[in-house]
Order: C-alpha cells, then sequence, then structure tokens
C-alpha cells in the first residue's frame, strides 16, 4: 500500500531522481536566506533590469507601490510585518501577470521621534541634555543612531521576503527628499499657502515643542469638575476640570438662546480671581452646549482651541497665563499662584474657593487628556508665532480652489478608491473640519525651515523682509529660522519625491501616480489626506488609485501589542523559529482590509506545518514521475480534476484583484491541504502503480500540473518556501518562480 503524502514516501518508487534536500525536513532558518540572496542576486526586483533580460517588454503597464517609510526609531513590529505582506502579495502577483512592478522602500527620519529618543538615552547615560551638547553634537548623535535603525530595519525587510527594489531606497531626509522638501515650501510660500503666525497649538512642556494632532494620545483618567463664580457679585456660575486657566479668562460665554443668562449678555465686570484682576464680559456663542454644567462657559482663548475660535468671532484679547514650562504666568507676583506648575495652581485655586466660599459643586469625572506620545507630557494649549498650511485658502492656479477641495475632490469622484469604503466617512470628515496645518517644530533633527531673516547687519541696508528660498541667500547677513519641519509634511511627499521630482524623471513619468498605497487606518488624515493634499497642489494628479488599509495586529486577548504588557510577537523571532512564509500567512489568513486581527503562536504555528506540508507533497510527486510523459492527454476524470483546479484558480485571481486577499489566502491553502494533499493524493495513490499506462501517465502529468500551478499561486503568500521548491522542479519554464507567469496568464 501507498503510505499517505504527509510522510512524503512511496515503496513502489525510487528516490533516486529526487533532490537530495527535498529527502529532508524543510528548515526555513537555511533555506529562506538563501532563496532571499537568490532574488537579490538576480536583480529581479528592478523592473529596468526585468526589461534588460527580456522578461517584460519597456511598454508593459507598470505597477508602483511605494513603501509606507517605518520610522528610524527602532525595529519592525507585527503591524509593519502585516502591511509588508500585503505589499509584497500585490507586488508578486504583479510581476508574475507580466506587469513592469516597482516596490520602493524607504525610512522616515521621523523627527521628534528619533530625536526624543536620543536625548533620552543621552540623559540617562551621561545627564547631558541637548543644549549641552550643540546643535551640531546631537544631530552627528541623532544621525548614526538613525543609520543604525535603518540598517536593522532593511535586513528585517528582507528577513521577511519583501521584493523591493534596493536601488531605489529613499530616506525622508537625505539629499534628494531635502532638495524636494525646500522646492515644495518655496511653491507653497510663494502662493501664500504657508504663512507665520501667532496661534494656539498643542505645545508638549517636556518636549519643548509644537506637536501635531497625530502625535497626542488620548489618556482617561479620572478628574475633578468644578462649579464655582468668579466673585460673590458675579452673577453666573461656570464649570472647568481646569481652574487655574481661570486667570486668564476674558469673557463667559452662553448659548444665544438660553433664557437664563439673557439679562445678562452685553454686560461688563471686573474681577479679582485668585489676586489675579480679570475683566469679563457676557457673550452668546453657538458652540456652547446649554446642557453641559451650568450652560455657561469661561472663555480663556490663550489656552483653548474652541476658546481661541470664539475669540476670533468676537474680537476678545487672548492674555497668555501658562508658559511653555507648564508655569503660571503673565499674573501678579502677588498671587498665590504666581511661578507655580499648573498641577500645583489647580490645587491652590481650589482652596480658595473654598475659603471664598465660591465654589458651588465638585465631582469626579472620567476626562480624556491630551498627553504628547513620545514624551508623556500633559499638552497645554499655547498661542505661538508659529508656521502654517492655510486649508483654505483659494489657490490660483487650481482656479480658485482651495487645498481642502483638492483633497476631497478625488476621492469623491472615484478617481482614488479606499479599501475597504467605509473610509471614506472618516476621510470626508476629516477633511471637511480641517484647521489650519502646523508645520513648524521647536526641534533640532528634520528639515529645517527654509526661510531666513536679516540680521542687525542687513536692518541699515534697508532689508526688512524674510527670505524664502530652495538655496540660502548668497550674500551675507541672513539668520535661518530655527524651527524644522512636521515630519509629515516630508513624507507627504512620499510618492513623488521617491521617483525623482522636483526633476521631471523618466521614473516620475513612468511609475507615477502610484496603484496602491497599503498603510494602517490610524494615519489616514495625518499621512494619506496630506499625500493627496501635497500631490494634487503640485502635480495636479492623485498620488495612488487605491488605497489598502490594514488593521491593528492584537493579542488573543484583542490588545494592542505593546513594551509594557510584554506581548510582543517580533517577526525576526518568528522567523527564527518557524519561518518568515509561516509568520506572513498566518498575517493574512482571516484578516480582510480594515479590520483589527488577532494573531496567536499557535496561528503561527499552524502555517509552518502547512510549509511543511507542500515540502512532503512535492516529495510524494516528485518520487511518482520520473517516467511521466509531459505530452500524454489527460483522462476524462483528470480532466474534470483539471477544469476544478481552473475554476478555483479564477476565483483566487478575482479575490486578488479585488483586494480580498484573506480569502484569496484561505482558497489556496484549503486546496492545497484539503483537496491536493487529502483528496486528489490519496485517489492518485493506485493510480500511480496501475498497469494502464495512459490513465498512470495522465495522473502523473496531473499531478505535477497542479504542483507547479497551485505554488505558483501560493508564491505572492510563502513566497520561501514555494521558490525553494520550484528550484527543484524539473520542466520549469523560468529559473526562478518569481519572475514565471501567473497560472492561466
Amino acid at each position: 500500500m501507498h503510505p499517505s503524502a504527509s510522510s512524503g514516501q512511496d515503496p513502489h518508487k525510487s528516490t533516486a531522481n529526487v533532490p537530495e534536500k527535498l529527502l529532508k525536513p524543510y528548515d526555513p532558518t537555511v533555506e529562506e536566506k538563501v532563496a532571499y540572496e537568490l532574488w537579490e542576486k538576480s536583480g529581479y526586483f528592478n523592473p529596468d533590469k526585468m526589461i534588460l533580460d527580456g522578461h517584460i517588454s519597456e511598454s508593459a503597464e507598470a505597477y508602483t507601490i511605494v513603501l509606507p517609510p517605518p520610522n528610524v526609531t527602532g525595529t519592525l513590529h507585527m503591524g509593519h510585518a502585516l502591511g509588508g505582506t500585503v505589499q509584497d502579495i500585490l507586488i508578486r502577483y504583479k510581476r508574475m501577470n507580466g506587469f513592469k512592478t516597482l516596490w520602493i522602500p524607504g525610512t522616515d527620519h521621523a523627527a521628534i521621534a528619533t530625536q526624543s529618543k536620543v536625548e533620552k538615552d543621552i540623559k540617562k547615560k551621561e545627564g547631558l541634555s541637548r543644549h549641552d551638547l550643540g546643535r551640531e553634537e546631537l544631530l552627528k548623535r541623532v544621525s548614526a543612531f538613525a543609520k543604525e535603525s535603518h540598517d536593522t530595519m532593511a535586513n528585517q525587510i528582507k528577513t521577511l521576503g519583501f521584493s523591493c527594489d534596493w536601488s531605489r531606497e529613499a530616506f525622508t531626509l537625505d539629499e534628494k527628499r531635502s532638495l524636494a522638501v525646500r522646492t515644495i515650501f518655496k511653491k507653497m510660500y510663494d502662493d501664500g499657502l504657508i504663512v507665520r503666525k501667532n496661534k494656539i497649538i498643542n505645545w508638549d512642556p517636556k518636549g519643548q515643542t509644537t506637536i501635531s494632532d497625530d502625535e497626542i494620545v488620548y489618556v482617561e483618567r479620572k478628574s475633578n469638575l468644578y462649579t464655582f463664580k468668579y466673585s460673590h457679585d458675579f452673577p453666573i456660575a461656570i464649570s472647568t476640570t481646569r481652574p487655574e486657566t481661570k486667570v486668564g479668562d476674558v469673557a463667559v460665554a452662553v448659548h444665544p438662546t438660553d433664557e437664563r443668562y439673557t439679562q445678562y449678555v452685553g454686560k461688563e465686570y471686573d474681577v479679582v480671581f485668585c489676586g489675579a484682576p480679570i475683566h469679563i464680559k457676557i457673550i452668546t456663542d453657538e458652540s456652547v452646549e446649554k446642557d453641559f454644567g451650568t450652560g455657561a462657559l469661561g472663555v480663556t482663548p490663550a489656552h483653548s482651541q474652541i476658546d481661541w475660535e470664539i475669540a476670533d468671532r468676537h474680537d476678545l484679547s487672548r492674555p497668555q497665563v501658562i508658559n511653555e514650562y507648564a508655569k503660571m504666568t503673565n499674573i501678579p507676583e502677588t498671587s498665590p499662584v504666581y511661578d507655580k506648575k499648573v498641577t500645583e495652581a489647580r490645587e491652590t485655586i481650589v482652596s480658595w474657593l473654598k475659603e471664598q466660599n465660591l465654589l458651588i459643586e465638585e465631582k469626579e469625572v472620567d476626562q480624556s487628556v491630551a498627553t504628547a506620545e513620545r514624551t508623556e507630557g500633559i499638552i497645554e494649549p499655547l498661542p505661538k508665532l508659529q508656521w502654517f498650511i492655510d486649508v483654505n485658502k483659494p489657490i490660483a492656479k487650481h482656479g480658485g480652489k482651495t487645498l481642502k477641495d483638492l483633497m476631497l475632490e478625488p476621492v469623491k469622484n472615484g478617481d482614488i478608491t479606499l479599501v475597504p469604503s467605509f473610509f471614506e466617512k472618516t476621510y470626508f470628515n476629516w477633511v471637511e473640519n480641517l484647521r489650519e496645518w502646523c508645520i513648524s517644530r521647536q526641534i533640532w533633527y528634520g528639515h529645517r525651515i527654509p526661510v531666513w531673516y536679516p540680521s542687525a547687519g542687513l536692518a541699515g541696508s534697508g532689508q526688512t523682509e524674510p527670505y524664502c528660498g530652495i538655496e540660502a541667500p548668497s550674500d551675507e547677513g541672513w539668520v535661518q529660522d530655527e524651527d524644522s519641519l512636521d515630519t509629515w509634511f516630508s513624507s507627504a511627499l512620499w510618492t513623488f519625491s521617491t521617483l525623482g521630482w522636483p526633476e521631471d524623471t523618466k521614473d516620475l513619468q513612468t511609475y507615477h501616480p502610484t496603484n496602491t498605497l497599503v498603510t494602517a487606518y490610524e494615519i489616514i488624515f495625518f499621512w494619506v489626506a496630506r499625500m493627496v493634499l501635497m500631490t494634487e497642489y503640485e502635480l495636479k494628479t492623485i498620488p495612488f488609485k487605491t488605497v489598502y488599509f490594514t488593521g491593528v495586529v492584537r493579542d488573543t486577548q484583542g490588545r494592542k501589542f505593546s513594551k509594557s504588557l510584554g506581548n510582543g510577537i517580533d517577526p525576526l523571532d518568528v522567523a527564527d523559529k518557524y519561518g518568515s512564509d509561516a509568520g506572513r500567512m498566518a498575517l493574512i489568513l482571516g484578516t480582510a482590509p480594515g479590520t483589527d486581527m488577532k494573531l496567536s503562536e499557535d496561528k503561527i504555528k499552524g502555517q509552518k506545518l502547512f510549509a511543511n506540508k507542500i515540502w512532503n507533497i512535492t516529495r510524494f510527486i516528485l518520487s511518482n514521475i520520473e517516467d511521466m510523459d509531459v505530452n500524454t492527454s489527460y483522462t476524462n476524470r483528470d480532466q474534470e480534476l483539471l477544469e476544478q483546479w481552473k475554476t478555483e484558480l479564477a476565483k483566487i485571481t478575482k479575490d486578488i484583484e479585488e483586494y480580498s486577499l484573506h480569502t484569496a489566502s484561505e482558497a489556496i491553502y484549503h486546496y492545497i491541504w484539503d483537496t491536493l494533499a487529502s483528496s486528489i493524493l490519496e485517489e492518485s495513490k493506485p493510480l500511480l502503480i496501475s498497469e494502464d499506462v495512459e490513465e498512470k501517465q495522465s495522473r502523473q502529468k496531473l499531478l505535477y500540473t497542479l504542483l507547479t500551478e497551485s505554488i505558483a499561486v501560493l508564491h505572492p503568500f510563502m513566497p520561501f518556501v514555494t521558490e525553494t521548491i520550484w528550484q527543484m522542479l524539473p520542466y520549469k519554464d523560468k529559473e526562478l518562480l518569481m519572475i514565471s507567469k501567473w497560472p492561466g496568464v
């Protein structure tokens, strides 16, 4: 009798013609390295080499993906592995379908995150601050750290099997990208879209810089909601969780239809609040919620984004009473809260309110506290002189459309497709409510603002206006702006700066717009929308045709992976223990676009067993086709089985084309395991020793066809084991499976 396919042994056939490697258990720790070296040596990650060697024509349709550049702050995690696997599946599939495929790798300097990490390390080891080191020395150390991190991540990317064109690798802070940043900054500056103004921003007192909304982490904490009056003579009570800001109040706003306060609207009051004189005007504003607290809002324009906007509408003053170090400022030194930290000032004011019998109620509430992601410092909204992009200004060269319009239109009219489509609502809502984008940061690492100011030496010449340029002014006497640009500014140029812009390169003409962007849904606003903004503004085209959103990879309890929880799974550990193929397949199976997934070690282990299964199937088939006739005709039964496979192949192909990679992976997995191994191979055992030559040779040819085509279809998902097997097959059409034709093409 014949043994099962899982054993890979056949007593009726000699293994003399089976490659020696195939007679041993599959060892991914060895074979995966060999396979990647084979791919790299071929040069076929580069479409130019594919054309040069005649594997595709110059006129072949292009298919482009840019790798979302991981931050040079450490190592890749399973979220990167998921996104990269999706991209590699698409790239390998398109390459096998004859496309001129280009996948551009790269990394992001991630200014705040990287500098913060290095500063913390220097402080811990040497007790020094960046100011002790100076700008030049700090940048030298940060650059060295970024280089080391880059090398680690590049090795991880290769370990995961990603078929990127390393000859086109980019870095958001390299010379080419720096030129692109300075060029587009000047264009937007000249168009009046980039302006410097005093406006409220998110300030990180620990990091001493502005930060963007995406760098804020909201932490749920218990807080107290205080209801009180400014003085005994003041007619209206207000509620707040931050009474320390009330020394900066300039008004109390009530809803226009709130009859409780109609008699007080328009009146003004002078009070002394905890030793600080303040002038309060009663106003009405539609933004006030009648049902929250007392229905009256103490307006502190300098320390609340909402209050700043109210001040805009009512022409109110904006006294700043908290400084960059989160200390009370610009109030009389005789006030008990003068120069105190805000948390201490809060306690002092609450005590004062109690002493004055002004505190009406104090109750515990749940509050989302804004903190800086990198430093964990509590964010202070502060007015600062910063650089902003005006998203609401009409642009002449775009027929009066605004940057908001340019972000909305391509998604609304279908030029850009979001997968899954329900993210369109999220996208539209964010863009429509977008305010000016603060793009300046008070850190040293990153793209420095390309604006110079006349120093004292130029003052006598009458030069008073700043100079914005792609390069520094040629004459002396100019001082460059100290701030650097928000990292998202440079990464927003990623699809076209990586292709050579601002030069009109052949790559730019050939590969832009890119085809598919694969990214996490958390950065739909901060990166996806801003890439649309920049590309539409400068190139008057879309940056990509499709955006595929991945979900968050979580542990079996549904928690995010984190160092503090100790629940992380390292992609390199997976590669060492189970092989990268197993990790890739585990990430894709059952993971629909835009949905979070739970990843367990057992799931990864299961895919290691699947790789072993394919290996054993191959050994069984090769040991039974020594005398195969490739020109034989199929029997009716074998033709039926072949047609069933073709039907399955068509479904898998359609699923990949429609970005349903999870169903495609499940289909090929179940076909190989359940149909080919468990059903067809079992049925084949008596046929392979049949004295009916026609029946035997037909089945041999069928098994070989199903093996070669199924591993070809599996290749984008599990490239290492499939390529390793391909190298041992007779009758293959190409030296590398990576560049072989997709079955049915």
